[in-house]
């Protein structure tokens, strides 16, 4: 768990408090399907008390191990998650927009959780100019070009295509 203690904070209104953990995917329950953690995760950050609320401010550091949608090749990416939260103590005026707590500590595990999971893309792409494969011979077009003819013609043209054929 990781827990930001807030004691020192109550009195201090203003002040700023570091906090750094280092975690892994398993200790936090962050499994995926498609995707998994490599190593450590690194959570640097600070919380403030504001007077209203405690403000956790931060950024996750990890590696993600994937296999790209396109080309299918294995690809390790570091990442780099910024998050920026608002608790405030359990009371009876609740706001949607505010997390609530209880204790004199912040436990911001499902916050970095949270955060690298809603971080992730739907495809995993291992770069953006990813030219994926050959759809006739199978072929990683980002490290050769096979010579097939890839040219589709739109459906509703096939018929055009057929009459050009002919002549």
């Amino acid at each position: 768990m990781m827990r930001v203690s807030i004691v020192q904070l109550e009195s201090d209104i203003g002040s700023a408090y570091p906090f750094t953990f280092t975690t892994s995917a398993n200790e936090i329950d962050l499994v995926h399907e498609t995707y998994s953690i490599e190593g450590k995760i690194e959570v640097k950050g600070s919380i403030v008390n504001t007077g209203k609320v405690y403000r956790v401010e931060g950024v996750i550091y990890c590696k993600k191990s994937f296999q790209c949608d396109r080309c299918l090749e294995h690809f390790v990416h570091d990442q780099k998650h910024s998050f920026d939260e608002s608790y405030k103590k359990e009371a009876e005026d609740q706001n949607e927009n505010v997390n609530y707590f209880n204790g004199d500590a912040l436990d911001i595990t499902d916050l970095v959780r949270d955060v690298i999971l809603l971080s992730q893309p739907l495809n995993n792409i291992c770069s953006p100019d990813c030219r994926g494969l050959c759809m006739k011979c199978g072929a990683n077009l980002n490290e050769t070009e096979c010579g097939c003819d890839r040219h589709i013609v739109d459906p509703r043209l096939a018929a055009l295509q057929e009459a050009l054929n002919k002549e």
